[in-house]
Protein backbone atom coordinates (compact mmCIF):
# COMPACT_ATOMS: atom_id res chain seq x y z
CA UNK A 1 0.00 0.00 0.00
CA UNK A 2 2.83 2.37 1.00
CA UNK A 3 4.19 1.94 -2.23
CA UNK A 4 0.65 3.46 -3.66
CA UNK A 5 1.22 6.80 -1.67
CA UNK A 6 3.87 8.66 -3.74
CA UNK A 7 1.37 8.07 -6.94
CA UNK A 8 -1.62 9.15 -5.27
CA UNK A 9 0.64 12.41 -4.26
CA UNK A 10 1.85 12.94 -7.82
CA UNK A 11 -1.16 12.64 -9.14
CA UNK A 12 -2.25 15.52 -6.59
CA UNK A 13 0.21 17.59 -6.85
CA UNK A 14 -0.25 17.62 -10.68
CA UNK A 15 -4.03 18.08 -10.56
CA UNK A 16 -3.36 21.32 -7.98
CA UNK A 17 -0.94 22.75 -10.21
CA UNK A 18 -3.21 22.37 -13.28
CA UNK A 19 -5.88 24.24 -11.00
CA UNK A 20 -3.10 26.93 -10.02
CA UNK A 21 -2.24 27.14 -13.67
CA UNK A 22 -5.85 27.96 -14.84
CA UNK A 23 -6.25 30.29 -11.86
CA UNK A 24 -3.99 32.91 -13.07
CA UNK A 25 -5.54 33.20 -16.81
CA UNK A 26 -6.82 37.45 -16.47
CA UNK A 27 -8.96 38.97 -19.47
CA UNK A 28 -10.76 41.87 -19.77
CA UNK A 29 -14.22 43.29 -20.57
CA UNK A 30 -14.24 44.01 -24.31
CA UNK A 31 -15.37 46.67 -26.10
CA UNK A 32 -19.13 47.00 -24.26
CA UNK A 33 -20.40 46.85 -20.29
CA UNK A 34 -21.35 43.46 -20.16
CA UNK A 35 -24.09 41.60 -17.29
CA UNK A 36 -22.54 40.04 -14.52
CA UNK A 37 -24.75 36.25 -13.61
CA UNK A 38 -25.43 34.45 -10.59
CA UNK A 39 -24.85 31.82 -12.86
CA UNK A 40 -24.20 30.70 -16.54
CA UNK A 41 -27.52 31.69 -18.17
CA UNK A 42 -29.16 34.66 -19.31
CA UNK A 43 -31.98 33.64 -16.84
CA UNK A 44 -29.79 33.69 -14.53
CA UNK A 45 -29.68 36.80 -11.40
CA UNK A 46 -28.36 40.07 -12.48
CA UNK A 47 -25.50 40.60 -10.07
CA UNK A 48 -23.67 44.11 -11.89
CA UNK A 49 -22.38 45.22 -15.03
CA UNK A 50 -19.30 45.23 -15.69
CA UNK A 51 -17.51 48.27 -17.22
CA UNK A 52 -15.68 47.93 -20.61
CA UNK A 53 -11.80 47.37 -19.73
CA UNK A 54 -12.80 46.19 -16.35
CA UNK A 55 -10.25 43.17 -15.85
CA UNK A 56 -11.46 39.80 -14.22
CA UNK A 57 -9.88 36.43 -13.17
CA UNK A 58 -11.28 33.70 -14.90
CA UNK A 59 -11.46 31.11 -12.53
CA UNK A 60 -13.62 28.36 -14.96
CA UNK A 61 -14.98 27.88 -18.31
CA UNK A 62 -18.43 26.13 -19.11
CA UNK A 63 -19.47 26.17 -22.72
CA UNK A 64 -20.31 29.72 -23.79
CA UNK A 65 -19.58 30.87 -20.04
CA UNK A 66 -16.92 32.04 -17.76
CA UNK A 67 -16.76 31.93 -14.02
CA UNK A 68 -14.88 35.22 -12.95
CA UNK A 69 -13.63 36.69 -10.50
CA UNK A 70 -13.09 40.75 -10.09
CA UNK A 71 -10.87 42.92 -8.12
CA UNK A 72 -13.27 43.19 -4.91
CA UNK A 73 -12.70 39.21 -4.50
CA UNK A 74 -16.53 38.61 -5.95
CA UNK A 75 -17.39 35.65 -8.57
CA UNK A 76 -20.25 35.90 -10.93
CA UNK A 77 -20.43 34.44 -14.62
CA UNK A 78 -19.90 36.47 -17.78
CA UNK A 79 -20.57 35.02 -21.30
CA UNK A 80 -16.56 34.14 -22.85
CA UNK A 81 -17.16 36.09 -26.14
CA UNK A 82 -17.44 38.99 -23.75
CA UNK A 83 -14.04 38.79 -22.69
CA UNK A 84 -10.39 39.64 -24.65
CA UNK A 85 -7.27 38.46 -24.36
CA UNK A 86 -5.91 42.18 -23.63
CA UNK A 87 -4.59 42.84 -20.45
CA UNK A 88 -5.82 45.52 -18.24
CA UNK A 89 -4.85 46.50 -14.43
CA UNK A 90 -6.52 48.18 -11.78
CA UNK A 91 -5.23 50.08 -9.67
CA UNK A 92 -5.87 49.14 -5.76
CA UNK A 93 -4.00 51.85 -3.75
CA UNK A 94 -4.96 55.47 -3.17
CA UNK A 95 -2.60 56.66 -5.25
CA UNK A 96 -0.28 54.91 -7.19
CA UNK A 97 3.27 56.66 -8.42
CA UNK A 98 3.68 56.02 -12.57
CA UNK A 99 7.27 56.05 -13.13
CA UNK A 100 10.04 56.81 -15.96
CA UNK A 101 11.69 53.04 -14.91
CA UNK A 102 11.26 50.53 -13.22
CA UNK A 103 13.01 52.25 -10.14
CA UNK A 104 11.70 53.64 -7.16
CA UNK A 105 13.92 57.06 -7.87
CA UNK A 106 13.29 57.15 -11.50
CA UNK A 107 11.45 60.12 -12.33
CA UNK A 108 7.36 60.46 -11.92
CA UNK A 109 5.85 60.19 -15.18
CA UNK A 110 1.71 60.00 -13.58
CA UNK A 111 0.19 59.21 -11.10
CA UNK A 112 -3.13 56.92 -10.65
CA UNK A 113 -5.59 56.97 -8.16
CA UNK A 114 -7.49 54.07 -6.81
CA UNK A 115 -9.47 51.91 -9.58
CA UNK A 116 -7.98 53.67 -12.59
CA UNK A 117 -7.69 51.80 -15.21
CA UNK A 118 -4.35 51.02 -17.04
CA UNK A 119 -3.59 48.48 -20.05
CA UNK A 120 -0.53 46.28 -19.30
CA UNK A 121 2.34 47.05 -21.61
CA UNK A 122 4.25 44.34 -20.54
CA UNK A 123 4.53 41.65 -18.46
CA UNK A 124 5.71 42.29 -15.11
CA UNK A 125 9.63 41.63 -14.15
CA UNK A 126 11.19 42.19 -10.44
CA UNK A 127 8.03 44.16 -8.93
CA UNK A 128 7.31 46.35 -11.57
CA UNK A 129 4.95 46.49 -14.08
CA UNK A 130 4.68 48.53 -17.10
CA UNK A 131 1.59 50.45 -18.07
CA UNK A 132 -0.48 52.32 -20.73
CA UNK A 133 -2.34 55.25 -19.63
CA UNK A 134 -5.83 55.58 -21.96
CA UNK A 135 -4.02 59.05 -23.20
CA UNK A 136 -0.94 57.09 -23.99
CA UNK A 137 0.95 57.85 -21.32
CA UNK A 138 3.67 54.94 -20.38
CA UNK A 139 5.30 54.01 -17.20
CA UNK A 140 6.08 51.62 -14.63
CA UNK A 141 4.22 50.84 -11.49
CA UNK A 142 5.07 48.66 -8.84
CA UNK A 143 3.39 45.13 -9.07
CA UNK A 144 1.92 45.56 -5.15
CA UNK A 145 -0.11 48.52 -6.31
CA UNK A 146 -2.39 46.95 -8.75
CA UNK A 147 -4.91 44.00 -9.47
CA UNK A 148 -4.98 42.14 -12.69
CA UNK A 149 -1.57 40.30 -13.07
Amino acid sequence: MSAHIPRYLIALTALLSVGLAHALEFRSVGAAPVVMYDAPSVKGGKLAVAPRGMPVEVVFTSGAWSKVRDASGELSWIESKDLIARRNLVIRVANAKVRAAADESAALVFSADKHVLLEMAEPATAGWVKVKHRDGQLGFVKVSEVWGL
